[in-house]
């Protein structure tokens, strides 16, 4: 294995680490607790359905042992548990990793609010952790999540499974190569929410089911009556005190091959140009955002626009005049995507994981997939081919190079996004942004955003 390099990443090696090139592992040695290399992982799960029963199944893929199941609500555990019978079963996740001292590795897949909570918790107890996208809930949870990451020297992967994909990793290499020249203008759209935002918290209260325990389905966050089919399951995406919107659920797939191949780093400006009526409750039914990135290492100034919702009863996406290549070419713009804008020409890619892209330089009228386009034909293979997205968790725990989206990238793509979520919260107002220090010089009332109380006995 290539010698690695110290814990204490640069930004110049996060760049190098996080590019479709990547090397070795950017954490090391790992520290294999409870287990040899030629052993089965034990595995456990913190949140068992939903999202949680393909993670739990694709960490059975690879091999591993799962030796227990976490969830609050007893009807999911029951389900999940007759699959994995020789699973111990729990509904709160403390009391799991304080029981189970066979568990290497755990995957989070639970409602954003409690993703840092439980993940923290495991690193620090030396366990290997995987998370659902967003990695956290806000800013200043991911800082601490790539902090404990590095000091516990952990392997780590958040799931946005698009990461694993061959045409993302292409796509990054293309652009970094110069293909479209330089690229100064980044549009991502989404057709989220599916999900209700928009609207205010609802009065009255509803018996809490036998099955469910509510009090630790709220966690850290501030305890409210349970509402029948207002919040579990699914439907807390939209709620401030519990997900991130369209944003936070979306942009950690849909930016995720941009925020690569341009190195986006921290923006020095975060605006939320235009969005629905909004509360202090839920977020917006539809949205624009601007972010504006300053030149960084061989990248021109940048300015990034995300769309989601719909507005007047039409998805909001970019203007015909930004995506009249994309209109000439296909005829409409699909409901999820991303359109790069270079000096020399522009890269689209129609879907959520930037699986595929198409490709139009500056003397061509349309589009043109990047398999017959004979620029990017040009450019030999130079990435890394993903053994698959767990597969490179697992050959990290076992000593490999880092996850594509180990958290000291993923974290860093979390955060940003989430600056979006600020934006919105504090209105109007274009936010100046001092990332390194997690701050706006001139909106001090997003400080309150940055960082969340924790409460009911939780920490991180």
């Amino acid at each position: 294995m290539t010698k690695t390099p110290s814990n204490e990443l640069t930004r110049r090696k996060f760049i190098s680490h996080s590019s479709a090139a990547l090397g070795a592992a950017a954490f090391g040695p790992f520290i294999l607790r409870g287990q040899n290399l030629n052993s089965k992982i034990n595995a456990a799960a913190i949140g068992a359905g939903g999202k949680g029963s393909s993670d739990t199944d694709n960490n059975a893929r690879c091999g591993a042992n799962i030796v227990a199941l976490c969830d609050v609500d007893l009807n999911r555990l029951r389900e999940r548990g007759e699959k994995y019978p020789g699973a111990a079963t729990y509904q709160d996740f403390r009391k799991m990793l304080e029981k189970e001292k066979s568990i290497d590795a755990v995957s989070v897949s639970t409602p954003d609010h409690m993703h840092a909570v439980a993940a923290i918790t495991a690193m620090k107890m030396g366990k290997h952790v995987y998370v659902q996208k967003p990695l956290t809930q806000s800013v200043y949870e991911a800082r601490v999540m790539r902090k404990v990451a590095k000091e516990q020297k952990v392997a780590t992967q958040m799931g946005n499974q698009g990461s694993a994909g061959s045409g993302l990793r292409r796509a990054v290499q293309v652009i970094q190569s110069g293909i479209i020249g330089d690229v100064t203008e980044l549009h991502v759209w989404s057709n989220r929410p599916i999900w209700p935002q928009g609207i205010d918290r609802p009065k009255g209260a509803d018996p809490i089911p036998e099955h469910i325990n509510w009090d630790i389905w709220q966690g850290p966050a501030e305890h409210r009556p349970y509402k029948a089919g207002v919040y579990h399951p699914f439907k807390w995406r939209g709620w401030q005190a519990y997900g991130t919107g369209a944003l936070g659920d979306m942009a950690c797939h849909t930016v995720n091959m941009p925020f690569r191949a341009l190195k986006m780093g921290y923006p020095d400006v975060v605006e939320a140009e235009d969005f629905s009526p909004m509360n202090d409750e839920t977020y917006p039914l539809n949205s624009r955002l601007r972010f504006e990135f300053p030149a960084r290492e061989g990248m021109v100034p940048l300015k990034f626009w995300w769309y989601d919702g719909k507005k007047d009863g039409t998805q909001n996406q970019p203007n015909k005049d930004t995506a009249s290549k994309i209109r000439n070419t296909f005829g409409n713009i699909r409901g999820s995507g991303c359109l790069l804008i270079g000096s020399k020409g522009q890269i689209y890619t129609p879907d959520d994981y930037g699986s595929r892209y198409y490709i139009s330089l500056n003397d061509e009228k349309k589009f043109k997939d990047s398999r017959k386009h004979g620029a990017d034909q040009a450019i030999a293979d130079d990435y890394w081919k993903s053994p698959g997205h767990n597969q490179e968790w697992f050959d990290m725990m076992n000593g490999g190079r880092a996850a594509y989206s180990n958290f000291d990238n993923s974290a860093y793509l979390t955060e940003i996004i989430l600056l979006g979520c600020i934006a919105l919260r504090i209105g109007k107002k274009r936010m100046e942004w001092d990332g390194p220090n997690m701050k706006s010089p001139n909106t001090p009332e997003a400080a309150q955003f940055v960082k969340r109380d924790y409460l009911n006995g939780y920490t991180l």
